[in-house]
């Protein structure tokens, strides 16, 4: 058997030695791994007529090849937000131009399919988020055999309780926010620290409990910057050190404002968020009066090895995979559900939106966590 692996969206800590362990079990019982660079671009860039592409798109795994790879973070596969069903027109290879008929985008999923084809994969495991996992749904209904494992700092796939790279963006996050009061409080200022996190605020709110920040803005909840300022000048008057820090997602909106969008719209009709902090944090100093510490902590949260949960979550994940693949198993997506590992269709990826329980969980009017009820919840609260 030969399995295809490839990671999609975001880099996460965890994705190299979840890699590296369906590789060491897949070699253990005999059977071959496939690698696909740069996401769904692997797919869709490999030409079958030039062995160039075959070398640079794909690249055969082994447990030596794999050896040292989970010593380090990011996706040593590389990683794309790729979709080859919708892919512009400047995106399109050389080689497919003469498909490339009206305006776009275009869907080489045929193309795609092709490429599984000619190159013996009879099971792929993609390991991303919605995005790249909506994908893999698309194979599996086009009926390619996919089992999925779900990642994304934001922990935000519909269906699991647990994606890896949410305990080390979480860990980042917190000891990012205790080393930043060091300058905050000796210059006696508010910190603005805007999280990643575009539609779920879950980074920011649980970053923000476990730190014990004053404030924290979610992406659920519109928030008012003038109520926020008063609270934030409080929050520091009470202080005995005399200064006030908030978290802050990147999705977070004011009232009636809009997210803080830049760049071009990507395959999966995202466009690149960040600056929310730095908007909020001007209004702040107009307001207060105050001076501000501005953070966006953005990719440090998702850079470096990953912690010892994510480790363990990665590695569990990826055998899980592995044996539902060699097993025949497919149209599944490995999980977390009730702190149980187990497996779910891939469809629940797309049957709901994954976000913070803001009655159980937030105060809207303090704009801070209020963990109401904890017996019952998952060990990461959602």
């Amino acid at each position: 058997m030969r399995i295809g692996i490839l990671t999609g969206g975001g880099d996460v800590p965890g994705l190299n030695p979840c890699i590296k362990a369906v590789v060491n079990r897949v070699a253990h019982e005999g059977h071959e791994v496939i690698g696909f660079r740069r996401g769904w671009g692997g797919l869709l860039n490999t030409n079958l007529d030039d062995p160039e592409t075959l070398t640079e798109y794909t690249m055969s795994l082994d447990p030596a090849n794999v050896r040292t790879v989970d010593r380090t973070g990011g996706t040593f596969l590389h990683t794309s937000r790729t979709n080859p069903g919708r892919v512009k027109p400047a995106d399109v290879p050389d080689f497919l131009a003469d498909q490339a008929v009206g305006d776009g985008p275009f869907d080489f999923t045929a193309h795609s399919l092709e490429v599984l084809e000619a190159l013996g994969v009879d099971v792929l495991i993609p390991i991303g988020g919605d995005d790249t996992l909506s994908y893999g749904l698309r194979m599996h209904q086009e009926g390619v055999r996919v089992v999925a494992i779900p990642k994304t700092m934001d922990n935000d796939v519909h269906g699991t309780d647990y994606c890896i790279g949410f305990s080390t963006a979480v860990t980042r996050g917190v000891e990012f926010i205790h080393n930043l009061r060091t300058s905050t409080g000796s210059h006696e200022r508010i910190a603005v620290i805007e999280l990643f996190g575009r539609y779920s605020g879950e980074t920011s709110l649980i970053t923000a409990y476990l730190a014990g920040v004053d404030r924290a803005v979610i992406s659920e909840i519109p928030f008012n910057v003038e109520r926020l300022a008063d609270m934030l000048l409080r929050d520091k008057k009470t202080n005995s050190s005399h200064y006030a820090m908030m978290t802050i997602s990147e999705g977070a909106q004011l009232e009636e404002g809009e997210m803080v969008l830049s760049g071009e719209a990507d395959a999966y009709g995202h466009r690149k968020l960040g600056g929310i902090g730095a908007v909020t944090g001007s209004m702040l100093t107009e307001l207060t009066g105050e001076s501000i510490i501005y953070q966006q902590v953005g990719y440090l949260m998702r850079s470096g090895r990953p912690d010892s949960l994510d480790l363990m979550v990665a590695t569990n994940y990826a055998n899980m995979a592995a044996d539902l693949a060699l097993e025949g198993s497919s149209g599944r997506m490995v999980a977390l559900r009730g702190g149980t590992y187990t497996n779910v269709p891939i469809t629940v990826t797309s049957e709901g939106v994954k976000r913070v329980d803001v009655d159980e969980l937030y105060d809207v009017d303090q704009y801070r966590p209020k963990i109401r009820h904890v017996m019952g919840k998952p060990m990461f609260l959602y």
